[in-house]
């Protein structure tokens, strides 16, 4: 007994091209999703992040020694003496958000801040439970994110590699 084709009534080949159509179309999509649907989630992502960590660092030049009480007594970064930690710690959270926003030197902005995720994380989750928030990892992810991928096309970086390559003739 010979096996029938999916269809007795489709002809010879038939599946073949349903399959390369749903391929086009899959292409199709996909291409428009990289075009115009990825750089906007670069951008809002971006726009995401940078409003949290912006906020707290205005909180801390909003009473600053407030802010050398909680690093002197309730954050206790490691390696780190609390005047110092708080004050890198508020100059990353005011400059790097900008940063972001505009989507210049993204990969560079969204190391700090990473950096602060982990450690407020890790390192005073680790001290003292109130700071262990799973929201963290969600920062994290998208940091990290922002690392690997950088600004996208709706940022001067992109702008900026655009200038650069027209000036040199390169066009990849």
């Amino acid at each position: 007994m010979t096996s029938s084709p999916a269809s007795p009534l489709a002809p010879p080949g038939a599946h073949s091209a349903r399959l390369a159509h749903l391929s086009d179309i899959r292409d199709l999509v996909a291409g428009w999703l990289d075009r115009h649907a990825a750089p906007l989630f670069d951008l809002a992502v971006r726009l995401t992040m940078a409003p949290i960590f912006f906020r707290s660092g205005l909180q801390k030049i909003g009473d600053w020694q407030a802010t050398l009480f909680l690093f002197q007594e309730e954050y206790r970064v490691p390696l780190l003496p609390p005047d110092v930690a708080a004050l890198l710690a508020a100059a990353a959270e005011l400059t790097m958000p900008v940063l972001l926003v505009l989507g210049l030197a993204t990969r560079v902005a969204a190391v700090p801040l990473l950096g602060m995720a982990l450690v407020i994380q890790f390192v005073l989750g680790a001290a003292n439970p109130a700071f262990s928030n799973p929201q963290h990892y969600f920062w994290m992810l998208l940091l990290i994110g922002l690392i690997v991928r950088g600004g996208g096309r709706l940022s001067v970086d992109h702008w900026l590699l655009c200038l650069g390559r027209r000036r040199t003739g390169d066009r990849s």
